[in-house]
Parts: C-alpha cells; structure tokens; sequence
C-alpha cells in the first residue's frame, strides 16, 4: 500500500525543505488541498525538489476552474514533474461554487463528467495534432491554434483522480477518472456498502474493472504517545467530524449508520457558531467508526486490517500532527517485508 504526506505550509520557501524530507522519509507522494492557498504552486516546487514522489491535489475544485485552464495546469505539472502528476478534483458544494468562486453550478455528476472528458480531448489534440471537437451539453471546446499548443512532451497524461461522496459522482469516477478520492468523512462499512458498488457501476460502464482505478483515502487518525496526547487528538478529531457532519451532502454517510438524525443539528449549530457544542455530540462510538484511535506504533497494524483489502493508498489525516517526521513509526510498519 502506498503512503502519502499532506505538504502543508504557508510558506512557498519552506516546501522545497518540506519536499526533500517527505521523500528521505520514504514516503511515495505528497498532495496539497484547496485551502487557505492554491493548491498547484506547491505541487511545482516539491516536483522541482523531489525525484520519485507523485505529487497530487486532494483536491483542486474543479468548477472554480474551466477545463482549458486544467488542462494547461496538469500538461506543465506532468512535464515538469517527470510525469508524477495526479490532477485530483473534487466538486465541492453549490454555496462556495456560487458565492465564494462565482462560477455556475448545475447537475455536480454530469458537469463533473463533462470536465474529465473536456480536459482528456483538449490534450488528445495537443498530443495528436487533431482538430479541437469537444461539444458537451455543459462544456464546448472547439478552438485551439498552434500559439496556444504547449511543446510536446514524451510522458503520458497526467493521471485525474476523482473525489465523491455520492453514489452519483462515485459512478462518474469509475467511468472516466484514474483514481478515486476517498472522503475523510467515510467508514470502510459505507466504502463496502455505497462507495464500491458505485464505482463498479461507473467501471463497468466504460467496460473497465476495478484494477483500473487507484483508490486513495486520508484517513482519520487520532493518536499520541500519552493519554493526554490521545485525548487532546481525540478532541480536534471530533471537532473535524463535526464540521463533516454538518454538511447536508455528507448526511448519506450518517445515514448508513444510523446516525441522520445528528446532521440537522450540527447544521444548526453551525449556523449559530456553537462549534465546541457540535464537536460534544460526537461520542466514543462515532470517533471509533470514523477514525483509527491508537498508539502510534499499532497505527499501520490497525489501517491494514481495517482498509488494506479496500484501497490503494492511504494517508494520515490529523490536523494536530502536520509534521511527516511525527509519523515515522506508523509509516514504518507499512515497510515490513
């Protein structure tokens, strides 16, 4: 199984040290979010300051973003980077599309669908010279002229990953993408039940089967070498999930649970900024679930069972611990012959 690090940090400086120290680590990629900063600038400099790390976006959002202007960013991440790039895109939800990005939104699955097919047609024909012809009922691409052709490069396209909660976007993902974003805010018994029949769907649609697609997953983890380290983790693990939960499009998972009913409420809290309330809602029974609770040194043991027959890839996702050194231990047990 493949381990990945966040690369996360203010400070552009500081990611080429950042870089060098996630591959020393022995680690096999790193992937930055859209947060606080864009999430592709990183991605250059790690590519410049790393030989084998696959460098990806968990996730760039696709609809702040056309597809021209996707396919442009993964064409010069992939021949920069050697061919390491995974262009990994995510839908996010209708108010941030509309009021923070002031772009459209219609229709996530079919839109998402359309962008993935958009952006594959746009490097067929810098790759073969063929006339641009895509015409979508969301996108139209039908004009590209030699000044705006990039220079050929001799590595394949760069890989797009796919992330989705619904069972909608999980079929468009198996269809057309390469890989698949697992949510943090998912369990293995909904990846069994939801996520990988959807994906089958999508797959045998495009008359692909499932060792077609890499599934990746950060997965929650709450950890610490003291009692009070684990309770201080535990603490900032619920407060994650309760802001998942709060999220109408994730009330598919609760549900699996039977836990729908807790979604409403911690909505409502939101709104009012009761964060610390919502974080209290979330028992011992739900961070278990949701999260992989141990000592450092029983990490990987536990992740394996729990997640080695379902993904391909994994992540620590702790907000508390952003330091890749700090998970030296648990990244080893995944080295054991």
């Amino acid at each position: 199984m493949k381990v990945d690090a966040p690369l996360v940090t203010a400070a552009l400086s500081e990611v080429p040290r950042i870089a060098r120290e996630i591959e020393r680590l022995g680690y096999d990629g790193v992937y930055t979010f859209e947060g606080p900063h864009d999430p592709f600038f990183p991605l250059a400099l790690a590519a410049e300051h790393s030989e084998r790390l696959e460098l990806a976006t968990a996730i760039a959002v696709a609809f702040a973003r056309s597809p021209m202007n996707l396919a442009h960013i993964g064409w010069d991440l992939q021949t920069f980077s050697k061919g390491r790039a995974i262009l990994g895109l995510g839908s996010q939800i209708k108010p941030h599309i509309e009021k923070r990005f002031s772009m459209p939104w219609s229709r996530p699955a079919a839109r998402m669908r359309e962008m993935v097919l958009a952006i594959r047609a746009i490097w067929a024909t810098w790759r073969d010279g063929t006339p641009l012809r895509f015409e979508g009922e969301i996108y139209r691409h039908t004009l590209m002229t030699p000044f705006f052709t990039p220079e050929p490069t001799e590595y394949p396209a760069a890989r797009i990953f796919l992330a989705g909660v619904g069972e909608g976007m999980t079929e468009v993902a198996g269809e057309v993408a390469d890989g698949f974003l697992v949510h943090p805010f998912s369990t293995p018994e909904f990846l069994r039940e939801h996520t990988l029949p959807a994906l089958d769907r999508g797959l045998a649609t495009s008359g692909r089967t499932r060792d077609a697609i890499e599934i990746s997953w950060p997965v929650l983890v709450v950890t610490g070498e003291t009692e009070e380290g684990m309770t201080a983790a535990a603490a900032v693990t619920r407060a994650q999930l309760a802001f998942y939960g709060s999220t109408p499009a994730y009330k598919v998972v609760l549900d699996a649970h039977g836990w729908g009913e807790l979604q409403p409420e911690l909505n409502r809290l939101s709104k009012e900024g009761r964060w610390d309330v919502m974080a209290s809602l979330i028992d011992d029974e739900m961070l278990t679930t949701f999260a992989v609770v141990a000592p450092p040194g029983e990490i990987a043991s536990l992740m394996l069972a729990r997640y080695g027959d379902l993904v391909d890839r994994i992540a620590f996702n702790a907000p508390y611990r952003s330091d890749p050194g700090a998970w030296a231990e648990a990244l080893a047990g995944f080295r054991v012959p």
